[in-house]
């Protein structure tokens, strides 16, 4: 079977024997908190446990490595939504060792589209229009710098309201040990 089908049966199901009802809950975060973190798999249960959180306690913003990569970026609109819309009060930053974006090697990955069927038309059009396909591929060296330097673009971002408090932290994926990285109480 495929997996949308696989999915499809299984939702018909949940949602006729009212499977939903546990996680009912506002689109306000509890909890008032907004919590930029990695698409690892390992995270997806770990890190809501590993801080006592549970489901309608926080905004949940996903990416690979937990980057903020410029001011105006998804990410960037995301947190803002979540601070302005859906009053959330705090941002967390949350990396992790053994992070996929610590290894990612922007030339092999570029390579990879083109075995996957990306023409180098297409690559050459994207670097014609100003994209820097390497540089945006980039990963990064050292999880905490990573963390230190989105919290930084959140920090001082033109639109985020004085006295937001960005923290951030770094999860182990085999344990859920939090290590602070930014205590955004001490920031401000």
């Amino acid at each position: 079977m495929q997996l949308l089908n696989e999915i499809l049966e299984f939702n018909e199901s949940f949602v006729k024997e009212k499977g939903y009802e546990p996680y009912e809950t506002s689109k306000l975060p509890n909890k008032k908190m907004v919590i930029l973190s990695c698409m690892d798999t390992r995270l997806v249960e770990l890190l809501p446990k590993a801080m006592n959180l549970r489901n309608g306690d926080f905004k949940s913003v996903k990416n690979a490595g937990a980057i903020v990569t410029d001011q105006f970026d998804s990410v960037m609109r995301s947190i803002l939504v979540a601070v302005y819309a859906l009053n959330a009060d705090e941002v967390f930053v949350i990396g992790h060792h053994q992070c996929g974006m610590a290894s990612v090697d922007p030339s092999k990955m570029i390579e990879q589209f083109q075995e996957r069927g990306v023409s180098a038309d297409t690559l050459k059009t994207l670097e014609n229009a100003g994209l820097d396909l390497e540089g945006w591929l980039e990963g990064f060296d050292s999880v905490e710098e990573s963390v230190q330097d989105s919290v930084e673009i959140v920090k001082n971002h033109p639109l985020l309201p004085e006295g937001i408090p960005v923290h951030g932290l770094v999860i182990a994926p085999d344990t859920g040990k939090l290590d602070l990285v930014v205590n955004g109480y001490e920031e401000k």
